[in-house]
């Protein structure tokens, strides 16, 4: 999906430290971006994409012993 031109007028959220990512929703999608690099790539999901993927992280899917291998 192409970048659209309104993502630099968007008010994104941040976190308190500024090393993370950046979200904002526009045009009934949520885009995403590095906090250290405003203008480069950002990815998009839609709404139901981006809840699947907050009810995957609030229920540890993604918690890093989860995801490591297991030797």
């Amino acid at each position: 999906m192409k970048r659209p031109p309104a993502l630099d007028q968007a008010r994104w959220q941040r976190c308190n430290n500024g090393d993370c990512v950046e979200v904002t929703m526009l045009a009934d999608r949520v885009w995403v971006r590095g906090s250290q690099d405003a203008s480069g790539a950002v990815l998009s999901f839609t709404i139901d994409e981006w809840t699947a993927f907050l009810d995957g992280v609030r229920r540890g899917h993604f918690d890093l012993e989860r995801l490591a291998p297991q030797v």
